[in-house]
């Protein structure tokens, strides 16, 4: 169980519980909001946009939602000002961490993200203190009952992916940043259906942990990506799941 494509399939199993409560539509209209600002409310010409935009629909948003979210980014409609965090820290076992946040209030974040860190025996520590061991790539997830590896490997390489890896149930398709926009509308042109696709931070080197310590991080994880404000949680965590201390 790795800190990237592992613990993405444990965020696509919380989805469903997460939709519930209403937090998929909240960090989506986040995440729109603030790619509007940054480059504009014509996804044509803002690929941050248009991928935030596809991943709202993939989350059943109904489309009024979606203006409101891009004219309150560009302005024409009043809202919240909204800033973008990255936090960074250390959980058990020496692991990694990176919480990307989106807030309205960056001194009520930073210290409930402190006590997160704390009461799940990790630390937030300095900035730029694990972000160099992550590398910003563009990643692709697709149902192996969607397409088949020979032709993913003919439309996603020829359209400039990097990889793409056998995850169990899944493809994962990563891309150099630069890339992602191409590959991605690949994909669209060919009718390739994914389960998403984003912007990803992936460990360079993974860090072994079990027992106690396993479980704990999978506790810090999970609890960084319930506050409210947490867009994405990041770790470079390799855990093996019989190790992991029976419930």
């Amino acid at each position: 169980m790795s800190g990237h494509s592992k613990w993405s399939t444990i965020k696509h199993k919380k989805a469903s519980a997460d939709a519930k409560r209403g937090k998929i539509f909240t960090r989506c209209i986040k995440e729109i909001t603030i790619a509007a600002r940054a480059g504009g409310g014509n996804p044509e010409f803002n690929p941050r946009l248009r991928t935030a935009i596809a991943d709202a629909k993939s989350n059943n948003m109904p489309a009024a939602n979606i203006e409101r979210a891009i004219k309150k980014g560009t302005g024409e409609l009043e809202g919240m000002t909204l800033e973008e965090i990255v936090y960074e820290g250390y959980g058990p076992g020496g692991v990694a961490i990176l919480a990307e946040v989106i807030t309205d209030n960056r001194n009520r974040t930073a210290s409930e993200i402190r006590k997160v860190f704390s009461k799940n025996n990790g630390n937030l520590g300095e900035q730029n203190c694990v972000a160099w061991m992550f590398e910003t790539k563009g990643v692709i997830v697709l149902d192996k009952k969607e397409v088949d590896e020979e032709k993913l490997m003919d439309v996603a390489l020829e359209a400039g992916a990097e990889d793409i890896n056998d995850d169990e149930d899944t493809w994962e398709v990563t891309t150099d940043p630069a890339s992602f926009q191409a590959v991605q509308d690949a994909l669209d042109k060919a009718g390739i259906k994914y389960l998403s696709a984003k912007i990803d931070k992936i460990p360079q080197n993974t860090v072994a942990v079990e027992g106690k310590a396993a479980a704990q991080v999978l506790r810090l994880a999970e609890a960084l990506e319930d506050h409210d404000d947490v867009q994405n949680v990041y770790a470079n965590f390799d855990i093996d799941p019989d190790s992991l201390p029976e419930e």
